[in-house]
């Protein structure tokens, strides 16, 4: 059966192609209509922490946790919570850890998204392929449809 509403998991790091792309998930997202209500998950993946050692004491705390880190993370989700609710789109926004390709996957993966949305990496031949991008990583490998937005 053909479902117009749809879950949709949109990549977010603070860079200009995220903002497209949040723009892009959150157009895609409204396309439904009222009736029909699309689900949006704005993701924030932050590097994996260390694990600590022997020498490590007092290890670092999360970025979660350091001082300053709300109006950080009202900094990057805002363009996506600004457009959303100009749209009347449900938006949910989390902040999880690890490697960014393979988290945003498992979120999808969790979330049963139909959708990826991403920025392009925007990094030339050379860096891309000798560093990967996440972008390319998840169309490689996702269980969903992937957005790519320039």
């Amino acid at each position: 059966m053909l479902t117009l509403s749809k879950k949709i998991l949109v990549a977010i790091d603070g860079s200009p192609q995220s903002d497209k792309a949040a723009e892009e998930a959150v157009r895609l997202a409204s396309i439904s209509g009222s009736k029909f209500k699309s689900r949006l998950y704005a993701v924030l993946v932050l590097p994996s922490m260390k694990t600590p050692s022997f020498t490590d004491f007092f290890p670092d705390k999360p970025a979660t946790e350091l001082p300053g880190w709300e109006e950080k993370r009202d900094r990057l989700f805002y363009v996506v919570e600004k457009v959303a609710a100009e749209a009347g789109v449900d938006l949910e926004s989390l902040v999880i850890y690890g490697d960014p390709a393979e988290e945003l996957m498992m979120m999808a993966s969790e979330k049963n998204c139909d959708v990826i949305v991403v920025g392009s990496s925007g990094k030339g031949r050379v860096k891309r392929t000798l560093l990967g991008s996440v972008s390319s990583k998840i169309s490689s490998h996702a269980h969903c449809s992937v957005y790519i937005v320039r």
